[in-house]
């Protein structure tokens, strides 16, 4: 009879860290969320991010432990991320999305009930900012238009946080100047 002490001991503790791990990642981001003021929506698409990441990592230590053939494994694992390459270069702006949604959350001052002016050749777009998610910031403009913009734009393009003063507004301050 094989016997599988070992492996199941080591699958056990790595099963113990990784629920250890998304305990603390939890509380990190949930710190950092709740002193940047960020919207319980937001925190939650990071947390998945972050989990898929942890899941991933344990998956991979799991395969290691257990002695699957190596060469068989690299085979598995480049054919999948083959297909994934293809998947993602032909979408590649979920993936940009992705990360731009990613760096919006942890350093972008753009936060959910902000006004914001997209400084933009072609649009001049000024409103609040009603929602962000993993791939869109949605807005209404002062005009009461509903605007989505995809984070990777967001990330790319000027943002202005302004005050509480809508456009008409400022139209009429300048107009007097």
């Amino acid at each position: 009879m094989i016997d599988h002490r070992d492996e199941i001991l080591f699958t056990a503790a790595i099963v113990l860290m990784l629920f250890l791990i998304l305990l603390m990642t939890k509380r990190v981001i949930k710190k950092f969320s709740v002193l940047r003021s960020i919207n319980p929506n937001r925190r939650r698409t990071i947390i998945n991010l972050s989990y898929l990441f942890h899941y991933t990592g344990a998956a991979i230590a799991i395969v290691v432990i257990w002695g699957v053939n190596l060469e068989q494994f690299t085979v598995f694992i480049s054919s999948i991320l083959a297909i994934l390459g293809i998947a993602f270069f032909a979408q590649w702006s979920i993936l940009s999305n992705l990360t731009a949604s990613i760096i919006l959350f942890f350093s972008h001052p753009v936060r959910i009930g902000d006004r914001i002016r997209v400084l933009d050749k072609d649009f001049n777009w000024t409103g609040q900012v009603k929602d962000i998610t993993g791939f869109y910031l949605f807005m209404i403009t002062d005009r009461g238009e509903s605007i989505v913009l995809p984070t990777s734009l967001v990330i790319q393009k000027g943002i202005q946080i302004m005050g509480d003063v809508t456009e008409r507004q400022y139209e009429e301050e300048n107009k007097s100047k």
